[in-house]
Formats: structure tokens, C-alpha cells, sequence
């Protein structure tokens, strides 16, 4: 029997008290079931997708993935599409916009051991690639000039752009500002006093895009427009927020090609972009190249970007170091400030492996969990702390935080680990097998039943599935000194002759200089 009719705004406020009070009392799950309840038996399109919002943020203010997340995002996306049907350009972006935060919370993809979008990317982006609003969004919009080939008589003009991170920048821009037929200029968005105002904000990025926010797109035009005019290439590192800004504006004759390394397939941004207005669209992994082709099939559309894998440009020979004598029985993690790093897997290696020698021992390199980002990285911190404190009294584990010389810390280790449940490439498990270190490599759950992951990155004697298997493997490998070395010494060697930036420039010389893409206009 339907309900009876009753304003949206009270439905709601008679719901929310109910809902909170189970969550106050340690239910957060019943509380969205209730409201869930509700939407199902609510025909009001506006109520029931508030409704199913309201469940679905109680959750995730618990550190919960909700439920119907996909419901709720979708119920919001067909509210966005009825206004867009309607001609209410402004009020449909907005809600799309309101729809995509719900659908890429940093809670269900980023502060978990699991993501609804790595188990099914298709599936859970269905609702998007149906939407009427978020097409307008989309709607390639193109240039109206094919990108220029490379000039002949000069050298070529590369500006580099991040927003605030360019961590993986310095030795491709170091190369570039040596080499004789480049000229280079570096560009922080985040940094930059005209820019910096203008490169934030989904909701005007969207409107941008759909041809609202007129004086919004003059000023960005005005102040990007010096930058690609000078430029031959623009190379923008990390396919978030930056990119998404640089492609509001049509870059004339100017190749631009943008790195994506792995958060950015967990969030809105490649959902909201124009590939269009990219020639190249290169990643740092395969198995990341394929879940983002898979959640965004706009990429294999007739003008989208070409796509390329190269790895992270890495200088790996610093890192061959002698190793300290007790190497051999200490493990290393290197990078614990994300849940995706999943520390307590290495616990639990290290737990096994002490059942057998409590020689033993665990370092964590790096700075800790960041426990404000969300409950659920509050959550995770608290147990590893709880880990922590069973082994930490006896040097079983010990921290030694944020460092500047990871070759000098890498000295100390014998072994290893990549415990991540994702990664794009993962620098820090290469940057040890470069030191000697033998790694041990969990298979990234996120990919472990892809076509590619590490399984297929990484040597097959590297990858384990489970901590017994990590165990038995360091086991066998650090039997005895001779066995420990000669197995360190052949992971150096394969990672050097793979991945040292010596092997890996020429892949970035011929993305950067090399050929370019006729596009349409």
C-alpha cells in the first residue's frame, strides 16, 4: 500500500531522526535501510533521490560503503536528466555534478581494501554513459585545428603542468631543460596567481563545459591562452582537475597529452573530460589503461586520445647500495599514508614468518595515515595501531616515518613488500628491487583477476596471493645468505634493465617529441 503523500522536506525530517538515532547507537546500516525503505515506496523522483543520498551519506559518514550507492547516484543522474529535458541547463549540470560526488566519494573507492568500480567498472558506470546531462557535459567539442608535427627549424616548446604535485615530474623535467632540442617551461596551476583562482571547482568546470559560465570561460581563456600559444606540447601530469581545466580551452595547434597514474580512474575527473581536445592519453600501467577504458568507453571512441603505456621515469642506479648485515631478515614497506598500501597485510606476513624465526623483523618508511581524511581511514589507523602495539616493544616493528634517503633506508632491507590492495606501477616496491631487495608482491586485489596486473608487470616468482604465500617465499629465499644475495641480485638486474630511466626515456622522447594526431575539428 503506497504512503500517503506527504511534502518531501517533512518525509525527510521525519526519517532523519530515526535513521541518525540508529546510527548514534552503532547501527548506521539500519538507519540508511530505513531510508532506503522510504525511496523504494516513494514515486517523487526529487524525494526518492534525496532519500536514497540521505542513506547512502550516512554511510559513508561511518566509513561505510553504502549499499545502494549506485541506486543513489543513478537516482540523482535521472533528476539531473529530467531538468536537462526540461531545458534547465544550470540546475541539471548542478545536480549531475552533486551526482558524480555521491558516485566517487573517496570512501567507497579510495579508503577501502575494495572498490565497487574495480570489481565492475562497466556496471557501475552504466548510469553515467546513460545520462542525457552528463553527455552534454561530454560532448566532444574538439579543436578547430589539427595538432601542428613537431617544428623542424627550432627547438621544440614544452610546457609541463601539474596542480601541486610533481612528484614524478623532476627527471623528465630535468632531461628536457638539458636537452638541446627542447625548450621548457613548467607550469603549477595550483601555483600560478592568474590560474590558481580559476583551475578549482567541479560544478563551473562542468557548466564550462555544456556553454554556461561565459565570463568564467573568458577569464580561463585569457589566462591559458599565452601558455598554449607558446607551447608546441603541453604534457599535463595526473588526468584530475588540471587536465579537465586545460581542456576547456581549444588548444589551437598545440599536442597536448596527459598522464594518468591510478587515483584519477577512482574519481570523477576522466567522467567530465573532453578527449577530444588530448591527443595522447598515456598511463603508467596497463591493468590501470584497461579499468579506465573499461569505466570510461568514450576512450575508445573514434576521436579519442591514443593511448600508451610507459612507465614512471625512475633513476635506479643510486639505489644499489651494499646492504647492512641484518638485511636478510628485515622486511621493508615503503609508503604507509594510504589504506590502499594496506600496512596490516604486512603484520600479518610478518606475524608467519615469526612463528618460524623471530629474527624477523618489520620497517615501515613513510608518514602515517592521515586519520582526518575520512572515518574510514580512522577506522583502518585504529586496528593497525592496535597491530602495532603487540610488536613494537620488542623491535619486532619499528617506524621510521617521513625520509629524504630512501637508498640509505633501503640499505637496511632485505626484503621487500608491495602489499597494496592497488597500485598504478608501484616506484617504491622497483626502487627496492633496484637496492637488491627481494621483492615480494602481493597480487593487487583491485586487478587480480584481470587480464593485467602484477602478475603480469612483475616477474611471476615476485607475485603471492596470500600472506602465507609471502611468507613461504621469504622463507625460501632468505634460507641461507647465498640464496638471499643471489635472489636480490637478480631483481636488481631485471629492475635496472627495465625500468632505469637510461631504458624508459626513449619511450617518453618518442611520446613527448614525436609524432602528432590529425583531429577533426
Amino acid at each position: 500500500m503506497p504512503l500517503p503523500r506527504i511534502p518531501a522536506e517533512q518525509l525527510i525530517g521525519l526519517a532523519r531522526p530515526v535513521s541518525s538515532g540508529l546510527a548514534r547507537a552503532g547501527a548506521p546500516v539500519l538507519g540508511a535501510r530505513l531510508l532506503n525503505v522510504l525511496a523504494h515506496r516513494v514515486p517523487e523522483r526529487r524525494l526518492k533521490a534525496d532519500l536514497l543520498a540521505e542513506a547512502a551519506e550516512l554511510e559513508l559518514s561511518h566509513g561505510l560503503t553504502p549499499r545502494r550507492l549506485r541506486a543513489a547516484y543513478a537516482a540523482e543522474l535521472a533528476c539531473a536528466d529530467a531538468l536537462s529535458k526540461q531545458g534547465n541547463k544550470a540546475a541539471a549540470t548542478a545536480s549531475a555534478a552533486k551526482a558524480l560526488m555521491l558516485a566517487f566519494h573517496r570512501v567507497p573507492h579510495l579508503d577501502g581494501l575494495t572498490s565497487p568500480l574495480a570489481e565492475d567498472p562497466r556496471g557501475f558506470t552504466a548510469a553515467l554513459h546513460r545520462s542525457r546531462a552528463l553527455r552534454a557535459v561530454t560532448k566532444p567539442r574538439g579543436r578547430t585545428e589539427p595538432a601542428a608535427p613537431p617544428p623542424a627549424d627550432r627547438p621544440l616548446r614544452l610546457l609541463i603542468v601539474n596542480r601541486a604535485n610533481a612528484n614524478f615530474l623532476p627527471l623528465i623535467t630535468d632531461w628536457y631543460e638539458r636537452h638541446p632540442d627542447v625548450e621548457v617551461r613548467t607550469l603549477d596551476l595550483a601555483a600560478d596567481p592568474d590560474l590558481a583562482p580559476l583551475a578549482k571547482g567541479l560544478g563551473r568546470i562542468m557548466a564550462r563545459a555544456v556553454g554556461s559560465q561565459a565570463a568564467y570561460g573568458r577569464e580561463v581563456e585569457q589566462a591559458l591562452r599565452p601558455h598554449l600559444d607558446w607551447a608546441d606540447t603541453v604534457f599535463v601530469d595526473w588526468c584530475s582537475l588540471g587536465a579537465a581545466f586545460v581542456t576547456l580551452v581549444d588548444p589551437g595547434t598545440t599536442r597536448v597529452i596527459v598522464r594518468l597514474h591510478s587515483f584519477e580512474a577512482f574519481s570523477y575527473w576522466p567522467h567530465i573530460m573532453d578527449f577530444s581536445r588530448v591527443d595522447d592519453l598515456v598511463f603508467v600501467g596497463a591493468h590501470v589503461r584497461d579499468l579506465t577504458m573499461a569505466a570510461v568507453p568514450r576512450l575508445l571512441a573514434e576521436d579519442a586520445p591514443r593511448l600508451s603505456v610507459i612507465p614512471n621515469a625512475m633513476e635506479l642506479f643510486s639505489y644499489r647500495r651494499p646492504k647492512h648485515p641484518d638485511a636478510r631478515f628485515t622486511l621493508g614497506l615503503v609508503g604507509i599514508g594510504q589504506i590502499a598500501k594496506d600496512p596490516r597485510w604486512a603484520v600479518e606476513v610478518l606475524r608467519l614468518l615469526r612463528r618460524h624465526d623471530d629474527r624477523y623483523r618489520l620497517l615501515l618508511v613513510g608518514g602515517d595515515l592521515n586519520t582526518e581524511s575520512s572515518p574510514a581511514v580512522r577506522l583502518y589507523h585504529d586496528r593497525l595501531e592496535r597491530d602495532l602495539a603487540k610488536l613494537e616493544p620488542s623491535g619486532a616493528v619499528r617506524r621510521v616515518g617521513q625520509t629524504d634517503d630512501v637508498p640509505g633506508v633501503l640499505e637496511e632491507i632485505g626484503t621487500i613488500l608491495s602489499t597494496s590492495v592497488r597500485e598504478s606501477f608501484h616506484c617504491a616496491l622497483v626502487e627496492g628491487a633496484a637496492s637488491g631487495a627481494v621483492p615480494v608482491v602481493r597480487d593487487w586485489p583491485f586487478f587480480a583477476d584481470a587480464d593485467n596486473g602484477a602478475r603480469t608487470l612483475f616477474p611471476p616468482e615476485w607475485v603471492v596471493g596470500t600472506p602465507e604465500e609471502a611468507a613461504r617465499r621469504i622463507l625460501e629465499v632468505t634460507a641461507t645468505e647465498e640464496t638471499w644475495l643471489k635472489a636480490g641480485e637478480a631483481a636488481a638486474e631485471h629492475a635496472l634493465s627495465r625500468w632505469d630511466w637510461t631504458v624508459v626515456r626513449g619511450d617518453v622522447d618518442r611520446l613527448l617529441l614525436g609524432g602528432h594526431r590529425n583531429v577533426r575539428p
